[in-house]
């Protein structure tokens, strides 16, 4: 049980890291929503399956196909931008 407590940890860390220093924004949303599913799954573990179920729906869904659709929308208008 230690060794799946380690290995979630070791990927919340992973995702928040990626997330931080990415310089790719669309990576660092997906890096945020694999964090956040980690975290949930880890809450889940624990006997926490409401804060769990929260977590997995807004933080790693809500928030992150939010910030996946704001990207894409940005980067799609400014390639318009550039078009002669």
């Amino acid at each position: 049980m230690v060794l799946v407590y380690i290995t979630v940890a070791a990927v919340i860390i992973t995702g928040a890291i990626t997330a931080v220093l990415s310089r790719d924004l669309l990576r660092s949303a997906v890096a945020l929503g694999v964090g956040s599913a980690a975290l949930a799954t880890l809450l889940f573990i624990l006997n926490a399956p409401y804060a769990g179920a929260f977590e997995l729906s807004v933080g790693a869904g809500l928030i992150s196909v939010l910030f996946i659709v704001a990207i894409t929308l940005t980067d799609s208008s400014r390639d318009r931008d550039h078009e002669p």
